[in-house]
């Protein structure tokens, strides 16, 4: 087992999943009326996840046995926190927006969130806050718009703003 390495046996945990998910596809209920089954959306993500995950796995099967890692050394806490800062960031980020949605709402929190974790992730100058803050506004706006006034799904409102 010690010739194939992490990304091997991640890829083919993906793949176990994507079948479980596909068995479990099959319990969704038909209904008698209507032309699509509701379970095509769901087949078709989980295939397409499925697809990915055979190419990350023969691409990692070509890669080969992981190199030993021993001259890599954990200095501790401090070490840890650089290794995984980015990540924290995100989950922090995410948390916050979370707890912040009953108040600021879907809109104002989502378009908040985004441009927080550019500006976090990427780089700091004036320039750079102000794409930040146009690509949040139109990416979160855009879904805003598209899911409430073109699809009708009602997106949680703050209770600070009422939008």
């Amino acid at each position: 087992m010690s010739s194939l390495n992490r990304d091997t046996f991640v890829a083919i945990v993906l793949l176990l999943v994507c079948g479980g998910l596909y068995v479990a596809s099959l319990e969704i209920r038909e209904p008698d009326y209507g032309q699509l089954s509701p379970a095509t959306w769901p087949r078709m993500i989980i295939g397409i996840v499925a697809f990915l995950s055979m190419i990350y796995l023969v691409q990692s099967i070509r890669r080969g046995p992981d190199e030993k890692d021993d001259e890599k050394s954990w200095e501790g806490f401090g070490a840890f926190l650089a290794q995984w800062r980015n990540v924290l960031w995100v989950f922090a980020l995410f948390l916050g927006y979370l707890l912040a949605l009953p108040w600021v709402g879907m809109l104002l929190g989502g378009a908040a969130f985004v441009f927080l974790l550019l500006t976090v992730l990427g780089p700091l100058s004036g320039r750079d806050m102000l794409i930040h803050l146009v690509i949040a506004l139109v990416t979160v706006g855009g879904m805003w718009l598209l899911f409430t006034h073109g699809l009708g799904v009602i997106l949680p409102r703050g209770e600070l703003t009422g939008i």
